[in-house]
């Protein structure tokens, strides 16, 4: 058994304050049992320096306040609590949709998702979108563009086609209320709505 980031190389852990494990700001993390890649890391997240005022990387300024880091260390107690939450939520919601006509997420035999969101899939998901948001349901389109449809990746000159399952996933998806205090009563409000429009795919 491994957990997430410990597999390769190395990791990374983002800590936007909308993650399951999130900051009051913006940070991030590397982990590595790798010394040299570890000193290239630190280095590269204070502007290149392998000592002050001596550059040797091209780098940035990415050094994570001590705030952010103290606050972390608090949450991070309650970070099992607050998965297994998810959890209930996400079983909650394929017991609500299973007959609902919709993709819901699924979990590998050999893996633990954590559902840092709830992504449904179905052809009418704008139509879904705008149901749920009449009825004061906030959702979110996690990730609407494909990365090769991106501008930053122009250059390297795919086009729309190309990769169909990656973008039809982009015009199909659409996360539901995902979060540790999501009451029961919430849960099954967004799953009524839902079933009775009957988004089938």
């Amino acid at each position: 058994d491994h957990r997430v980031g410990s597999i390769g190389l190395m990791g990374c852990f983002s800590f936007y304050p909308g993650k399951n494990l999130g900051a009051c700001g913006e940070g991030g993390m590397v982990v590595t049992n790798d010394p040299e890649c570890a000193k290239k890391v630190r280095m590269l997240r204070d502007w290149g320096q392998d000592r002050k005022y001596h550059h040797v990387l091209k780098g940035f300024n990415y050094r994570m306040e001590g705030l952010q880091g103290s606050i972390l260390r608090v949450k991070l107690r309650h970070l099992d609590g607050w998965t297994e939450a998810r959890r209930t939520h996400a079983r909650g919601y394929d017991s609500l949709l299973a007959d609902a006509g919709l993709v819901t997420p699924t979990e590998s035999p050999w893996a633990r998702h954590v559902y840092h969101v709830y992504a449904v899939r179905t052809r009418e998901r704008d139509a879904l979108q705008r149901t749920l948001h009449a009825n004061g349901v906030q959702t979110g389109i996690h990730y609407p563009v494909p990365v090769h449809l991106q501008p930053a990746y122009a250059d390297l000159g795919y086009r729309a086609g190309q990769f169909p399952h990656a973008e039809r996933a982009a015009d199909e998806v659409l996360s539901l209320p995902m979060y540790p205090e999501l009451s029961r009563t919430q849960r099954e409000m967004v799953g009524a709505v839902m079933r009775n429009e009957a988004y089938v795919i």
